[in-house]
């Protein structure tokens, strides 16, 4: 089985090194908001768009008009990899998976990739890079695989080299044959259908306060000020820690979920629907707004898909299978008698069946059920009448 892993270090660059990075990510972002400019410009104008090989063709042309010849500072293939990027971001909107492309603002992710032309000095922890040289980085871990591109990005004014590996490995086979069912929530982050219950770390309700704080300062001094500086890296270190936090519990969990469980079944919930404003417009104003918009910040910090996200290759990678569940009835329907009602569901945290009476906790009942849809989806391969198909609720495959 061929798998992709990235591996992600803190550069150790001096100043030199940053003045380097901070010229090719500008130049990147330039040629990203001069081709986005003309394909918006075609579009406008009722023309076809451009695509990637015109626009390359046209980047060559660009490197050598006078007021731009800056271009040719830095290497050309990372001013490829920025049209490229342009040409997915319009291939994703087209099939629906991102919104259209936009302009890029400076300081806002900037970042660069080399698609080949790199070397990586694992005994003596630094990497070369094209038109920078030797740079040093802070080696946490072996790299495994071939390394196919990398990337360097700054994040929080602190530059991180990310490689991307390529390598085979022999089809896994799971050593646990345990199966699991988890219902996501905002009252508690996951809740197991063996009764185990995690809660949430809310990291950004955490730092709320000292997130206002600072935005406050730094709205009361003069934009690009030195002082303006030092109190956006105050502010940027603080969504930095967010960020790691979140990142390390999720890596935590879902290693651990991984490694004893072979089959989790999970909702495949929309977050972007579900985390929409409900402010409305000004002839159509939404209702509980204030309320609406609390349950977006708890929605939003939990950070579901990126939970699955983990979950998803880290079973791949030990032979385990990740399963997907449609969200519908798995809260009105009783695990112990199948019945199907809304009226089961007495409050948010208890669950009493109108038919037979039986009582649990509703987020547990909600897993038992996501655990016998998964059951289900691997018996019959589907989920009948848009309803979850009759099943046990064994918790081994």
């Amino acid at each position: 089985m061929k798998i992709l892993q990235a591996y992600k270090f803190q550069l150790k660059a001096k100043p030199r090194h940053e003045e380097l990075f901070r010229r090719s990510a500008g130049c990147c972002r330039f040629v990203w908001n001069h081709m986005l400019a003309l394909e918006k410009e075609n579009h406008e104008n009722g023309r076809k768009r451009l695509g990637y090989r015109e626009l390359a063709g046209m980047l060559t042309d660009l490197k050598n008009q006078e007021k731009t010849k800056f271009l040719k500072e830095v290497h050309s293939q990372i001013l490829q990899q920025s049209l490229k990027d342009l040409e997915n971001a319009y291939r994703n909107f087209f099939q629906k998976r991102a919104m259209l492309p936009r302009f890029k603002s400076k300081g806002v992710k900037d970042s660069f990739r080399y698609p080949q032309g790199f070397k990586i000095d694992e005994p003596n922890f630094r990497i070369y890079l094209p038109k920078i040289g030797w740079v040093r980085y802070r080696k946490s871990k072996n790299i495994e695989g071939r390394p196919k591109q990398i990337t360097v990005s700054l994040s929080a004014e602190k530059w991180y080299v990310s490689v991307q590996t390529e390598r085979e490995i022999a089809d896994p086979i799971h050593t646990s044959d345990s199966a699991i069912g988890v219902d996501m929530g905002v009252a508690n982050f996951a809740t197991f259908s063996d009764g185990t219950f995690i809660k949430p770390p809310n990291f950004f309700q955490k730092h709320e306060n000292k997130l206002k704080f600072r935005g406050r300062n730094l709205s009361r001094k003069k934009k690009f000020s030195n002082n303006w500086r030092k109190e956006k890296h105050r502010l940027n270190r603080i969504h930095r820690k967010i960020k790691d936090c979140r990142r390390d519990f999720l890596h935590k969990l879902t290693t651990d979920m991984s490694k004893n469980h072979a089959l989790i079944a999970m909702e495949d919930l929309q977050v972007k629907n579900m985390s929409k404003s409900a402010s409305g417009t000004v002839d159509n104003p939404g209702r509980n707004v204030k309320a609406k918009t609390g349950l977006n910040k708890s929605i939003l910090d939990q950070w579901w898909f990126e939970f699955r996200r983990q979950l998803e290759y880290k079973l791949t990678r030990r032979g385990g299978e990740l399963l997907l569940i449609p969200p519908q009835y798995t809260s009105q329907k009783c695990s112990d008698c199948g019945h199907v009602a809304k009226e089961n569901r007495e409050s948010q945290a208890k669950f009493k069946c109108c038919n037979c009476g039986f009582e649990i906790n509703a987020d547990h009942n909600a897993a038992i059920n996501i655990l016998a849809a998964g059951h289900a989806v691997k018996a019959c391969g589907e989920i009948g009448n848009g309803r979850l198909c009759e099943t046990g609720t064994s918790s081994t495959l």
